[in-house]
């Protein structure tokens, strides 16, 4: 219907949209904290069909940092049966939450994909933003990413444009950037192989870049990837700060492993699916 909040309208669709008995559904995962993830854990709740949970425990405590992500995630632990958690810290919050359900380190499976690349160090810089949280001030973000591309010729900056008309609309603020079409994922892998340094509010890039070992400027207020802070990343909350953010990616120590996991995650998923949920259906 015209004039349904989009967000409602998400759920609903997934809420009506599976008949688990008619399948034969006994489990489900569902993966990260957007609303769809929510809208299938609770419609799995509803017929008490298992719920895993990939990509558990994500905090930042502000339901606004990052709206609606925070919120979905909080909600989906609560009915939750088995946690995949990331790093030990997502495991420490579910904790301390007293969330129920078994709760696991397996790293994130977005790294698995990762292994294998080989990384170079060119005068390329990857820039991404779209978080909902930046719209209202997208203008200023643009301006300095523009500003700070011009002061740093001797590199590409190059943006993907997100589709979003709050994003895009702004596109030609950025003269002394690169602006391309959304790439292709295998694409974007290989611009972050490449770079030097990244700029984005993404949270899957912020673990690509640290497992790649790129120093990133994350560009928010907070960041429920805290882990990778002051050695992989670093947190640059306005757009006043992004050249001083810039000039501070020189210094980070990229030292030690990647602390959102292994690249091998899938194979400890595998293992705990068959003798966890495939194993005690019913």
């Amino acid at each position: 219907k015209n004039g349904n909040n989009r967000l409602d309208a998400v759920v609903s669709s997934i809420m009506n949209g599976i008949d688990f008995k008619a399948e034969g559904i006994s489990a489900v995962i569902v993966q990260g904290d957007t609303t769809s993830a929510y809208a299938m854990a609770l419609s799995a709740f509803n017929h008490q069909v298992k719920v895993v949970h990939l990509e558990a425990g994500l905090r930042t405590y502000n339901l606004q940092e990052p709206y609606p992500e925070e919120a979905n995630r909080q909600m989906i632990s609560r009915i939750t049966d088995l946690h995949l958690c990331p790093t030990k810290t997502a495991y420490a919050n579910l904790e301390n939450e007293k969330v129920p359900g078994e709760i696991v380190v397996v790293g994130n499976t977005v790294l698995d994909n990762l292994l294998d690349i080989e990384t170079e160090y060119g005068f390329k810089v990857l820039v991404t933003m779209h978080r909902r949280e930046n719209h209202n001030n997208i203008k200023e973000w643009f301006k300095q990413i523009d500003k700070l591309a011009s002061d740093n010729s001797h590199y590409e900056f190059c943006l993907p444009i997100h589709p979003n008309p709050a994003v895009k609309k702004h596109k030609n603020l950025l003269k002394n950037v690169k602006v391309v079409e959304p790439m292709d994922y295998n694409i974007l892998l290989d611009y972050l192989a490449k770079c030097s340094f990244v700029i984005t509010d993404s949270g899957g890039i912020q673990e690509e870049s640290a497992f790649l070992r790129k120093p990133c400027l994350v560009c928010r207020q907070e960041t429920e990837r805290a882990e990778g802070l002051g050695n992989f990343s670093l947190l640059c909350k306005s757009p006043e700060e992004l050249a001083q953010g810039f000039e501070d990616l020189a210094s980070l120590e990229m030292s030690g492993d990647c602390p959102y996991g292994d690249g091998r995650s899938s194979e400890k998923i595998i293992r705990l699916l068959e003798n966890d949920i495939l194993c005690h259906t019913g």
